[in-house]
């Protein structure tokens, strides 16, 4: 029950960030590093440190006691992992949102997963426990569901330009390389969350509980925003948008609406973080796969949240089937994950 109760805390995690984007559609006026900027000061400085003092008892003296390495690690796995999304970014540009996310999240899926067994010494170890075949027959199943999305994804571009009769930038030799890099420094959060595990066990040591991992999120959160702050800066002073902060963007609604809006988005992504840890701890003997079933899951929930707002109603009904096909593969590497899970924990 203790691994089911996990993959349900994922759910709803990953539920928070494939609805996290939907606050921007609202947002007036403001050039996207503007927004973007506002919302990550919520969801990658405030909100980890705020709900670390709220659910980490004596967090400063857990902060003296945890290993600098650890939180050193953790820092600079997160601002690689910020470099990955900045990667992302830019290659949507290049290929389109549904190629760049099937490589690069794909990527991220695998490499996120199996990353800290290996570095761990523990892969050995794992391939030999209750289960494994079924965790890493899930993991490859989430990586090709991923695939099918993105090729869904990518004939539903090409359907919208036939019917309004636009062409795009594609440009596979660009955007190819920034989506690689995107999948490889995308999943070094995972494993930023794995160095800064001395820190969360510090935390359970001063009684912490199931909310140990919050405390990794001051760090690893921290070097996302780093990050994400430089690139704003570049962008803010290439294009020069530093004013749009206090320049009111709708002369009816002021600037209000457009800081709510980035408030909701900030919680909503960190509202994954927080779900993150709730199922990680109770994942059992396969703790490490808590990275791909929550990539599998997000990529799932933004799909379904896609169909909701019908973003596919005039596309093909070859897409449509591609589609279909893709989430019931993303349906079936849960829930095999699920029982490779239960096994070992049974184990």
């Amino acid at each position: 029950m203790s691994v089911i109760a996990g993959v349900l805390y994922h759910a709803v995690g990953a539920s928070s960030a494939a609805l996290c984007y939907t606050p921007q559609k609202s947002v007036k006026g403001w050039s996207w590093q503007t927004y973007w900027l506002a919302q990550a000061l919520v969801c990658w400085l405030i909100l980890p440190i705020v709900v670390a003092f709220l659910t980490i008892p004596d967090l400063l003296i857990v902060l003296q006691e945890a290993p600098t390495s650890a939180m050193l690690k953790s820092f600079l796995f997160g601002i690689a992992y910020g470099i990955g999304g900045i990667a992302f970014g830019v290659a949507i540009r290049y290929v389109g949102f549904s190629l760049t996310y099937a490589i690069a999240v794909g990527i991220s899926c695998v490499l996120g997963t199996l990353l800290p067994p290996i570095v761990n010494g523990t892969l050995g170890d794992v391939l030999k426990s209750n289960g494994a075949g079924f965790i890493m027959s899930g993991v490859a199943m989430g990586a090709v569901g991923i695939a099918f999305c993105g090729l869904a994804g990518r004939n539903k571009e090409k359907d919208l330009e036939k019917l309004q009769n636009t062409k795009s930038d594609f440009s596979l030799a660009k955007g190819l390389p920034l989506c690689l890099l995107a999948g490889v420094l995308s999943a070094l959060y995972g494993f930023s969350l794995d160095q800064g595990q001395p820190i969360a066990d510090v935390a359970a040591a001063h009684g912490a509980g199931q909310f140990e991992g919050n405390v990794i999120y001051i760090f690893s959160n921290s070097g996302a925003f780093v990050t994400t702050l430089l690139y704003c800066l570049y962008l803010h002073t290439k294009e020069k948008t530093f004013g749009e902060y206090s320049k009111p963007a709708d002369g009816k609604r002021g600037l209000s609406v457009n800081y709510l809006m980035a408030l909701l988005t900030g919680c909503l992504w960190y509202g994954q973080f927080f779900m993150y840890n709730l199922g990680h701890v109770r994942m059992g003997s396969y703790k490490f796969t808590s990275w791909t079933i929550h990539m599998i899951m997000l990529v799932l929930f933004s799909t379904v949240a896609g169909l909701i707002m019908k973003e596919w109603k005039n596309c093909s009904v070859k897409t449509k089937r591609i589609l279909a096909f893709a989430l019931l593969i993303l349906v079936a590497a849960v829930l095999i994950l699920t029982y490779g899970n239960h096994l070992g924990d049974a184990g």
